[in-house]
């Protein structure tokens, strides 16, 4: 059977993406939906970028842009570096391309501007990489920027009383809007937890490979999910963005 699977934030971690696939026993009839933010952290961000080309010449495959992978479009298109990017972990993906021709570099750039800021399924199912603050939904966004930076949806359900009834006037109502909702961007780990969370309908798939936790595929209809290994291990020389605080606002 064909399944939709969902993969969460990598952060430069191809090891940990390699490792996901084959746990989960990928093969070309699944449907593959990445949640964003493919690079900045650990030190194989370009490799990644290049799998997932050629992955999706194979495959049908979903790729939302997360921060960090606007953040590298403009560094790829325009040369901007910002100093808050190379500290989150932009460094070692400007690292990574340091010796990729100028043909590569524009392929690579234009995957990136392909790439989608949010999906809707057949079945009412959105994934994103942050969230939306319209209670109409990400399209009546006033501020794209949203789709990769906000935190609200998320903060939203986490705080939801568990009893609360979706015929409930005091249900939000952006939450109504989808049957589920996908995303990535927060780290579940913020909440001490290690695997992915389900607060009201929406699935949070970040579960911090780019600190000390593992990245993360799910079968987002039976809610099975594999695991790497913690990146720490697969990458013992290295630090990630593990030196940066977590808990800083400019994750």
């Amino acid at each position: 059977m064909k399944r939709t699977l969902a993969i969460g934030d990598i952060h430069g971690g191809f090891k940990a993406l390699k490792q996901v696939l084959e746990r989960a026993n990928v093969t070309e009839n699944d449907k593959l939906i990445f949640l964003g933010d493919y690079v900045d952290g650990w030190s194989e961000s370009s490799k990644i970028i290049q799998f997932l080309i050629e992955l999706s010449e194979k495959q049908e495959c979903i790729f939302i842009k997360g921060n960090h992978d606007a953040w590298t479009e403009d560094w790829l298109s325009l040369g901007n570096a910002p100093d808050v990017w190379l500290f989150n972990g932009g460094q070692s993906t400007v690292d990574s391309y340091s010796e990729y021709s100028l043909e590569k570099l524009e392929t690579h750039l234009e995957f990136f501007q392909r790439m989608k800021n949010y999906y809707i399924d057949e079945d009412n199912r959105l994934f994103i990489h942050a969230g939306y603050s319209s209670m109409h939904g990400p399209e009546k966004e006033v501020y794209s920027s949203n789709y990769r930076w906000d935190r609200t949806l998320w903060e939203t359900a986490v705080a939801m009383d568990k009893k609360l009834s979706k015929n409930s006037e005091l249900y939000p109502k952006r939450l109504l809007l989808y049957n589920e909702i996908f995303i990535g961007h927060t780290p579940t780990l913020h909440l001490g937890i290690k695997e992915p969370i389900n607060k009201a309908n929406v699935w949070n798939l970040d579960t911090g490979a780019a600190f000390t936790g593992a990245l993360t595929i799910m079968d987002v209809d039976t809610k099975e999910f594999w695991q790497s290994n913690p990146l720490l291990n697969l990458y013992p020389d290295e630090k990630g963005r593990n030196y940066y605080n977590v808990r800083s606002k400019n994750r």
